[in-house]
């Protein structure tokens, strides 16, 4: 097995300090601004912004092959890994590929997911194999926003039913949404997984927009921004990582990116009065993970190419002036706004190189991680450049798990201000919606919504 004993020492603290009290919030209340990449502990320790030692990061990071970086910065489903047409289990094959192709993540889709049983087998097998291979955890990854975006809401046994984004937006209630990040991240987390791409930070501006439609909160920026921030924390509390998407927002634009060019002629400054104000609420509220779209903004770029293969919005604005020091993943690369215009392996790579840390879904996963590959040691992309993702990917791989690790899996979800537990057939105090932000009035603790 590849793992290192500074590996397991970090699990064990983080255990020990979780049971007896002592663990820090990871993330802070709602509206709270995000720590420096690195802090030094009491001790003097320096430990990176989500609270893993960097010392337990540079280890296993100098452990890992060339190869064995450049594979952990994909995420591919587990037909696209293994080359079989269905997959449902996690076995032999599977294990085989992982061996040639130790990816950092794998989404899986409706067909994967079959009953409760099959799929709490197949998640688990496929950590045993990660760990196994690699002494790392893989993501396991599911696109669960509720609606008609949902892969095991409702599907299989277990699960109740989460209705679309846009019917809890109508409810102007964020506990609504944190209760739908609660409900979701634990039927989530007891299955296995460990990643949710979601919530949906896009506004709805444009009446034609057919894409997101009712996937978002709204259209009220402000409303959505507080929606988003909630939901993001209800599904962090559960240990599962929340996903804003899709940056900078897809909600102007009348195409559809999965088929071809997506286009907003919005202005920077007009994105900053709208689309960017949920992205800001949801990463100053935690969230783990931010999913580039794929869509042109002409009128800012000068050009056409995707947001999501773009420096300017994934490293100049995202990273540099929000803030966002996260993972930062593509949407599917497969999606048609990147195929009509670019290989696989091309896209790969300028997505890399615009500041992406994770990839989604190449439409040709083995020929886009040899380009990344073949990149790397024509110097095209530094080592430099590509441990820097990998010290965000490594660090948020033990954070989450140490984290999961330490939560019940019928633990009563704890609101975001940590007050008091309201049981079944209680009053449930909300939460006045004014101007877009949570007002809390005098005296408010706080609920628990327990199922």
């Amino acid at each position: 097995m590849k793992k290192s004993a500074c590996f397991v020492l970090c699990s064990l603290c983080f255990f020990y300090s979780a049971m007896t009290g002592q663990a820090a919030d990871l993330h802070g209340q709602i509206g709270s601004v995000k720590t420096e990449d690195i802090t030094d502990s009491e001790e003097g320790d320096l430990k990176t912004g989500n609270g893993i030692p960097t010392q337990c990061v540079e280890e296993i990071l100098a452990g890992l092959t060339l190869q064995e970086k450049v594979a952990q910065l994909f995420v591919v489903t587990p037909e696209a890994l293994t080359g079989v047409d269905s997959v449902t289990m996690a076995g032999e094959t599977t294990a085989a590929a992982f061996s040639s192709y130790p990816v950092g993540g794998i989404i899986y889709m409706e067909p994967n997911i079959q009953t409760w049983e099959q799929t709490s087998e197949m998640l688990s097998a496929m950590q045993d194999i990660s760990d196994a291979r690699i002494g790392l955890p893989v993501f396991l990854c599911v696109d669960e926003e509720g609606g008609n975006v949902r892969r095991v809401s409702g599907r299989i046994e277990n699960t109740p039913y989460i209705p679309e984004m846009l019917s809890v937006g109508n409810t102007k209630d964020p506990l609504q949404a944190y209760k739908s990040g609660t409900t979701i991240g634990a039927y989530l987390r007891q299955l296995g997984f460990n990643v949710d791409f979601a919530p949906v930070a896009d506004v709805l501006t444009n009446p034609d927009n057919t894409v997101i439609g009712s996937r978002s909160f709204g259209s009220d920026p402000n409303l959505a921004a507080s929606m988003v921030s909630f939901d993001v924390k209800g599904l962090q509390e559960e240990g599962i990582c929340a996903t804003l998407k899709h940056f900078p927002g897809h909600g102007n634009t009348s195409e559809d990116s999965h088929q071809g060019a997506a286009v907003s002629y919005k202005t920077l400054e007009e994105l900053k009065s709208c689309e960017l104000i949920p992205f800001e609420s949801g990463i100053a509220a935690g969230a783990d993970l931010v999913m580039a779209g794929h869509i042109a903004f002409p009128n800012i770029t000068g050009d056409h190419t995707p947001a999501s293969l773009s420096h300017f919005f994934l490293t100049n604005l995202l990273r540099e002036q929000m803030g966002f020091d996260g993972v930062i993943i593509t949407d599917a690369l497969s999606m048609g706004a990147v195929t009509n215009l670019y290989g696989s392996g091309e896209a790969a790579v300028q997505a890399f190189l615009a500041g992406s840390d994770l990839l989604l879904m190449p439409a040709d996963f083995q020929s886009a991680y040899a380009a990344v590959l073949n990149e790397v040691g024509a110097g095209r992309i530094s080592e430099e450049r590509l441990e820097e993702s990998l010290r965000r990917i490594i660090s948020l791989k033990l954070r989450q798990q140490e984290q999961s690790a330490g939560i019940q899996s019928e633990e009563a979800a704890v609101d975001v201000f940590g007050g008091q537990q309201v049981q079944d057939g209680e009053d449930i105090q909300q939460v006045p919606y004014s101007d877009g932000s949570v007002t809390v009035e005098e005296g408010f603790d706080g609920v628990i919504i327990e199922e």
